[in-house]
């Protein structure tokens, strides 16, 4: 050879500037095709005569019903399988030793059962929001990156699946004698529910995460000015203060590897029913809602602040003097302590009802937050409807009274009844949020509407300068 380079139409091998070598078919000139063509892909000739690219197989995607349907599937076998193997598991278990052994896993789960439910229910808060004309984003002050109802349900059915399976999970090894295996599987969830909640990267809603944490530093240290989220949150955390006694109950045994044995029974040890760090964390969610009060009224001078501090502080004597019945004598306890307790239960119940009702609702008209922008059936079914008002009335006075029960820890003794009154007591904080947000929005509005009034109606000076004034 000479050296003499090759035309490029007829090389076999062309290779672009950085990159692999381009194999190029030699007939192209013969076939009309300019020899430019050459060194491009297939795909980027197709593209320059403004073809497109042969299919061979058409992508196939499941429709939105069958792949809902699947799910449901999967989550009824889930679910049914949990049951059996949880009852198989519990039926191995001595009759003796069957009701102490269902009471501590029940006590491990049945605080994440419960924080499941509020946040299904806060789900649907946010979905009756959405529907209607009420703006709960700024109602607290949400930027766009909020989570909507449906990113809220997805935490939910996560939350739904993982916990039951832990609790199976920990039923199944403690029957099959794997005790120290079924000691890790309480332990293991509580500390991925804690890293998930405080994890530092960019992963699972990490603003909605800061927004919760910051709301929480907020309500233990109320050292800034109280907002709507603030005192919102911890009027919720006042509902689920029998989930937090429980959850300090439960990392006191994990703490002192006391899970999965039978160590606890003796009510007086340190982790026992006569504890009294129970009703110091029954109380902790009192005390942070009473000093955002005081705070308030620091802030803004306002009596109501005062008398609603005043309303959580009666919190104060049903959660002491229930707990001093282990550490008072009998007689003392039922001729002296027993009755204030009664009174105090009392005068709590009865002032948080007026205060719900004459307070933190507006019932002089009809609530707007069933009347969705579209048609709907809850629409037809609760708007404008005057038995609501009868059954949201009439349930929270009986609520308010039988969560009474759920702050005396001498009465429980039945920890599924107490299950059962605190999962209604999250239930009626599910409805107080409806009409408690509206009540919020309608200030809102009304003090917007006020301020735009003001500024159409012209100041007096301005309307004695003006032009008009002045004609001869």
């Amino acid at each position: 050879m000479t050296g003499v380079p090759l035309p490029v139409s007829t090389s076999p091998i062309l290779r672009r500037a950085s990159s692999k070598p381009v194999f190029s078919d030699q007939r192209s000139g013969e076939l009309g095709i300019n020899n430019d063509e050459g060194f491009l892909f297939p795909a980027e000739v197709n593209e320059m005569k403004g073809g497109s690219i042969p299919m061979h197989g058409a992508a196939i995607m499941p429709s939105p019903v069958l792949l809902w349907r699947f799910k449901v599937l999967l989550f009824l076998v889930w679910g049914i399988s949990c049951c059996k193997i949880g009852w198989d598991s519990v039926m191995r278990m001595s009759v003796d030793l069957r009701d102490l052994f269902l009471y501590e896993a029940f006590l491990y789960y049945n605080p994440l059962l419960l924080v499941t439910l509020m946040v299904w229910l806060w789900g649907v808060n946010l979905w009756v929001f959405a529907q209607s004309s009420v703006s709960y984003a700024k109602v607290f002050d949400l930027d766009h990156t909020h989570l909507t109802h449906w990113e809220i349900w997805k935490c939910a059915t996560w939350m739904t699946i993982i916990v039951p399976t832990s609790m199976t999970a920990y039923l199944y090894l403690y029957s099959h004698g794997e005790v120290s295996l079924a000691a890790s599987q309480p332990v293991m969830l509580y500390a991925v529910m804690l890293m998930l909640l405080i994890f530092p990267f960019d992963i699972f809603y990490l603003s909605s995460r800061y927004y919760l944490l910051r709301t929480l530093w907020r309500i233990i240290l109320p050292l800034q000015a109280i907002t709507f989220s603030d005192f919102f949150l911890a009027d919720i955390l006042t509902s689920m203060s029998k989930v937090f006694s429980d959850l300090e109950r439960s990392a006191c045994r994990m703490v002192n590897r006391q899970v999965a044995t039978i160590a606890w029974f003796e009510a007086d040890s340190i982790c026992g029913g006569h504890s009294v760090a129970i009703p110091l964390v029954l109380v902790f969610p009192y005390l942070c809602r009473f000093f955002q009060c005081l705070r308030q009224y620091k802030d803004t001078k306002e009596k109501t602040s005062l008398l609603n501090a005043l309303k959580y502080s009666t919190a104060v004597p049903v959660i002491f003097l229930s707990a001093l019945k282990y550490h008072v004598f009998p007689d003392k306890w039922t001729n002296f302590y027993r009755p204030l307790w009664l009174l105090s239960s009392v005068i709590n119940s009865l002032y948080s009802f007026y205060w719900d009702i004459a307070r933190d609702w507006d019932l002089s008209v009809f609530t707007r937050i069933f009347k969705f922008k579209a048609p709907h059936l809850c629409t037809s079914l609760l708007y404008g409807r005057i038995w609501v008002f009868y059954w949201v009335i009439g349930s929270n006075l009986i609520l308010r009274c039988t969560w009474t029960y759920k702050l005396s820890a001498h009465l429980r003794h039945n920890y599924l009844t107490v299950f059962t009154i605190t999962a209604l007591e999250i239930s009626r904080r599910f409805q107080w949020i409806f009409f408690r947000v509206e009540n919020e929005w309608n200030k809102m509005t009304a003090k917007q509407n006020i301020e735009l009034s003001t500024e159409d109606v012209p100041k007096e000076e301005d309307r004695l300068l003006g032009p008009a004034s002045h004609s001869v």
